[in-house]
């Protein structure tokens, strides 16, 4: 689909110069990367929605049991849509590397709506006894499904919109979407238990926060539909239909596995880092708080969503630095963090003093903010374009369904078993051990085209004049400054 500007220009996505690079538009790149945010917030709300319910949710679904046991299952339900993730990811992914990335988005930005807005439906177990939980599981498995193609597409998306020397700081307001989400989520929860108070939130008011997800994703829906195809995606579709003759192209899901197993053990394991300290922030700390250490609802919200907001802020900075220095020293820099600062955190989380908790909150929160701001546009550029979509949401989602969904869950019961407070920080430390591992292995990709695309530079001028203060490449009225330190760190083998 081809926009028309004021005064009846066409706005093109993107063109192939005759020096094999990719010529893209401001506009349409901005454009994109809002999409794709959107549409990560959309997820990511009901995210937080659900972890910050979560002591209501177990008292709607599971009433008859101790608080404890009502956490368990709660957090199983959780954990029980990351299990279709992956097949979500297996159907959607090589979907999207076959018809583009666009419809495919389009399609999980509108069923991972609807899942989020049926939760706000379900009648309580006091009403339909144990069909109540079922359904709550289902509605969870369709998210998980459509949550499966989501981020590895909107990754992937962004990824080959960007060019090439800011494609960290762009991809990286894919997470500001997530953050941004998640705040939203935990916000709306946060402004009516204090409005309404727990009574109506439990009697009816805990329904209000899931059926807002449906005007949200209308939202993101319309922006998806509206946008081109990538113009990698597109330029690769070209080449392809020119070598193959015509002929479809088969073992697509082979390809994919198979052909991928080294840099798929990669996303894996930098998935892994990620998704443990991300969900033992976002998803367990509320309740953590609240639960384990006896906060308040209200005290365990906000210091939470407090670190949240400081995220959101740190976001996009990481990602520019990532493309300064380059993503393995950012990434490094967290997996070393998850090492040494866990402990020291969970410390402060017990002191009983707010300001140390606080401060503990912050620190797991700084933690994160390295993978937040630089895995964006890292796992991309490991796959090429024919199999990107694919390989990336397969990874990510393999990697998500037995690392990061079940965090909660593992937290929770490593607690419950060994009545050790500091038990959570012991998951979190050895995936900061299997990030040291992975980045050690990995190649720098900061200021690179991604494997098997064409260089995209960075236009000169934004559309009102002004330079760009960032890297260019080549061309009139543009100055090539090349990326620094992108090989500081020795790639391994």
């Amino acid at each position: 689909m081809i926009e028309h500007q004021p005064g009846g220009r066409p706005e093109k996505p993107s063109e192939t110069t005759d020096s094999g690079t990719l010529a893209t538009e401001h506009r349409t790149t901005r454009k994109a990367v809002t999409a794709a945010a959107i549409g990560n917030a959309t997820e990511w709300y009901d995210f937080g929605v659900y972890s910050y319910l979560a002591v209501t949710i177990g008292l709607v679904f599971y009433p008859s049991q101790s608080q404890g046991v009502q956490l368990i299952a709660t957090f199983t339900t959780f954990a029980a849509a990351f299990l279709v993730r992956p097949l979500g990811g297996m159907f959607f992914g090589p979907l999207g590397d076959r018809i583009g990335r666009k419809r495919v988005l389009a399609a999980t930005m509108l069923l991972m709506a609807a899942g989020t807005f049926c939760i706000g439906l379900i009648p309580s177990a006091a009403t339909i006894g144990v069909a109540a939980p079922l359904l709550l599981l289902l509605a969870r498995m369709v998210q998980g499904f459509s949550t499966g193609g989501e981020y590895g597409g909107a990754a992937t998306f962004v990824a080959e919109y960007a060019p090439d020397e800011r494609r960290g700081f762009l991809a990286s307001w894919l997470e500001f979407g997530t953050v941004a989400g998640y705040v939203g989520g935990a916000a709306v929860v946060t402004s009516m238990t204090l409005l309404l108070g727990p009574d109506a939130m439990l009697a009816w008011g805990w329904r209000i926060p899931f059926l807002l997800a449906l005007p949200l994703g209308a939202i993101g829906l319309y922006l998806r539909v509206r946008l081109d195809e990538t113009p990698v995606f597109a330029e690769n579709t070209r080449r392809s239909a020119e070598e193959s003759d015509g002929r479809r192209r088969k073992g697509r899901l082979r390809a994919t596995v198979v052909g991928q197993w080294h840099n798929l053990l990669l996303c894996i394991g930098l998935v892994l880092v990620f998704n443990v300290n991300n969900y033992m922030v976002t998803a367990y700390l509320p309740t953590y708080l609240e639960a384990e250490l006896g906060y308040g609802s209200t005290t365990a919200l906000l210091l939470t969503l407090g670190a949240m907001a400081l995220m959101l802020i740190a976001v996009t900075g990481v990602g520019r630095l990532g493309d300064r220095v380059g993503r393995r020293p950012v990434l490094l820099s967290g997996s070393l963090f998850s090492i040494v600062l866990t402990l020291p955190a969970f410390w402060l989380l017990q002191t009983g003093d707010t300001g140390a908790v606080a401060l503990g909150v912050v620190l797991l929160a700084i933690t994160l903010v390295h993978f937040s701001g630089t895995a964006p546009a890292a796992l991309p550029a490991l796959f090429p374009t024919g199999v990107r979509y694919g390989a990336l949401a397969i990874g990510f989602n393999v990697s998500v369904a037995l690392f990061g969904g079940t965090t909660p869950l593992l937290a929770e019961a490593l607690v419950r078993s060994t009545g050790d407070l500091y038990a959570p920080a012991w998951p979190v430390m050895v995936a900061g051990a299997v990030g040291v591992i992975v980045v050690w292995r990995m190649k720098e990709s900061a200021g690179r085209p991604l494997p098997g695309a064409p260089a995209i530079p960075v236009p000169a001028h934004t559309p009102g004049g002004t330079r760009l203060p960032y890297p260019r490449t080549g061309g009139e009225n543009e100055r090539y400054v090349p990326p620094s330190n992108v090989r500081r760190l020795p790639s391994g083998p």
